[in-house]
This record gives C-alpha cells, sequence and structure tokens, in this order.
C-alpha cells in the first residue's frame, strides 16, 4: 500500500521524501529533506529495526525537521535531512548494502550529506566515503562525535544550572543519564570531570558494565525508573519520544538537559514542564556539537578545530538567551527556540 506521506501528522511541509528498496542487497532506505532554504540539508543516517515502513518514514520526518531547527541554531550553512535503513535480519548490513545506500544519497547531487547515527558505525561511514564526496565525519581530526556532541550538552547544562541554582558549577550536583551510549558515556565522563554525582541507566548490559568499569562511585538503576530518581539534573541520551503527558509530570530533577532527539512527543508537553517550573533545553539545541564538528569538514579552510570548539561551547550562550527569553515572556523554552530557529531558517516575506 502506498503512503500519502503528507497525510502523517509529522509531515512539516518536506521538501522531499524518498523512499529506495533495492532486493538484490534487501536495502530498504527512506530519505527526508525538510529545508534547504540555508543550504543543502545535513542529516546522519539511522539503521534501525522499524516495524514497517510506515514506522521508518515518520522518524525520518521527525529527525529531519529537527535537523533544519538545530542547524539555524547552530548558526552552520545547512538545511535539514535524515535517512533511515530498515534493519532486516534476512539482509545484514554490509559492504553491498552500503554501497546500494550511496547511490541514494549521490541521486541527491549534492543537496544531502550524511553521516553516522545510532546503528551506523565509522567503520560504515568510511565504506561510503570510499564511493561518495557526501558524507560527513569521516576525517581523522572529526572523528569523534559523540565527544563533541557530549561537550554541547555539557555548555548547555551549565546554563541552564545557572539560570536554576545561580551557580553553572556542576561539581557536587546529581545529574541521571538515561542511556550511556556513546554520547550518554562521554557526557558521563566529562561530568565526572567536572564532579558531578551521576546516576545511569541502559537497557544494554554492556554498556551499564562498561559504564561501571570506567566511571567509578555511579549509581545504576533501571530504564523504568530513572527519570523519577532525585537529581538536580535529567539528561535523556536514549531514543526520542521520552516525554509525554504522563512521563513529564513524573519526572522530578529541576532541569532537563540531554542528548536524545525529539525528547517531546509533541510540543504542548514543553507547557506541562514549564508549569511545573521544571527547564526544559531543548534536545536540538542542547546536541548540535556533533552537527557542528562533521559539518566543519566542509568548510572552504578545512577542519579547524578551535573554531568547532568555539561553537560548540556557544551553544550555551545560546542556551542562556533562551532560558532568559522564556522567563521574561513566560513561555516554555521550546516554544521560545522554535521560534527563534524559524526566524532563521524561513525566508522573511517581503513587504508589499
Amino acid at each position: 500500500m502506498t503512503i500519502d506521506v503528507s497525510r502523517l501528522a509529522e509531515f512539516d511541509d518536506h521538501e522531499s521524501v524518498l523512499t529506495a528498496h533495492d532486493p538484490k542487497t534487501g536495502l530498504h532506505a527512506v530519505v527526508a529533506i525538510h529545508n534547504t532554504n540555508r543550504g543543502p540539508a545535513a542529516g546522519a543516517t539511522r539503521y534501525w529495526r522499524y516495524v514497517s515502513e510506515k514506522a521508518a518514514m515518520r522518524d525520518a520526518l521527525r529527525l529531519a525537521r529537527g535537523m533544519t531547527y538545530k542547524c539555524a541554531l547552530a548558526d552552520v550553512p545547512f538545511g535539514g535531512g535524515k535517512a533511515v535503513i530498515m534493519a532486516d535480519p534476512r539482509h545484514p548490513k554490509n559492504a553491498a548494502l552500503l554501497r546500494s545506500y550511496v547511490e541514494v544519497i549521490d541521486s541527491f547531487g549534492g543537496n544531502f550529506y550524511t553521516g553516522q547515527d545510532v546503528g551506523m558505525t565509522h567503520h560504515d561511514v568510511k565504506v561510503m566515503a570510499r564511493t561518495t564526496k557526501y558524507v560527513i565525519g569521516k576525517s581523522p581530526e572529526s572523528d569523534d562525535p559523540p565527544y563533541w556532541t557530549a561537550l554541547g550538552i555539557l555548555a548547555a547544562m551549565r546554563a541552564a544550572a545557572h539560570a536554576v541554582f545561580g551557580c553553572s558549577d556542576l561539581a557536587g550536583r546529581t545529574v541521571a543519564i538515561k542511556g550511556v551510549g556513546n554520547v550518554g558515556f562521554a557526557l558521563a565522563k566529562l561530568l565526572g570531570r567536572e564532579g558531578a554525582r551521576l546516576i545511569v541507566a541502559d537497557i544494554d548490559p554492556k554498556k551499564i558494565a562498561r559504564a561501571r568499569t570506567h566511571l567509578p562511585g555511579i549509581k545504576i538503576i533501571s530504564s523504568a525508573r530513572i527519570h523519577k530518581e532525585r537529581a538536580d539534573v535529567y539528561a535523556p541520551c536514549a531514543l526520542g519520544g521520552e516525554f509525554t503527558n504522563v512521563t513529564a509530570r513524573a519526572i522530578t530533577a529541576p532541569v532537563v538537559c540531554g542528548g536524545a532527539n525529539n525528547q517531546l512527543a509533541h510540543s504542548s508537553v514543553g507547557k506541562i514542564l514549564e508549569a511545573r517550573s521544571i527547564l526544559y533545553v531543548p534536545d536540538y539545541l542542547a546536541n548540535a556539537g556533533g552537527l557542528i564538528n562533521v559539518v566543519a569538514e566542509l568548510a572552504p579552510g578545512g577542519y579547524d578545530r578551535r573554531a568547532v570548539e568555539r561553537k560548540t561551547l556557544a551553544i550555551g550562550d545560546t542556551a542562556a538567551r533562551i532560558i532568559d527569553l522564556a522567563r521574561r515572556t513566560r513561555r516554555p523554552t521550546n516554544e521560545v527556540a522554535d521560534q527563534l530557529a524559524e526566524k532563521i531558517f524561513r525566508p522573511r516575506k517581503k513587504a508589499r
């Protein structure tokens, strides 16, 4: 059955949505381009087990839209796109499947740059880069996106801590991290160096074992309960849809700032958090460090680590500005962030 993408709730005037099938390799992918007013679309590729093509399409649409807003607030000359490859145990991910996927990327003619997301590895990126120039995150200088994502989250977290506790110092603060995969683990290491007390959760026993080995003194708790744990900051770093009308009312931490994409199940959840005096740092603002890092490969002068660091740490300044404006206008931070981003990427209407 053909899916009418325009009727999906996640559709937001996306410029294009492409589905690709290759029976020979088992490739089944969806690429969504949301907005390219500021430049070609940038967005990583996710390899995941979806229950249906519609579920994959909805995820791609949602993530592509978030990338447009992320690029705008991060002040990089790109728009938003996203790709997902549907994992199929009958056709495991291999070089042949990736080469088939590269043909899909190339079909956009430079209007879509992609890289590594959940389920994809740095090795996968290097394999794709052999036959396409539209892959980013392959340079030896920029091959640690989780570190940069975590650094941006830390900068945003400091801004939020200053707004709520009157001090940006996180030493002695308790931070609960849900998901200690690549980004969550990198964030935990940075927070550990800051002197923060850590509570962590993950559904993967191997990731918990790694955290226990490399993060001495952490408290381990179940993923189902961690959002209810008493903490100063709650950092969702797993998959999206974390906050619903129900879970938003169960959080006890006064600050929410993490790396997961699309944390709010729907935008109105931001009002619930705001009404409960919980400061939410919009996810696409906080987690933009990885994006800033990989697109720096495409800068005219080449990759500049110092420039990447400055831009990533500036996420804290943007967060502080949004928090201040939200408080002065008594609006949820996600609404304020959305409006600021839209002013950047949407063309201004000419006066008559």
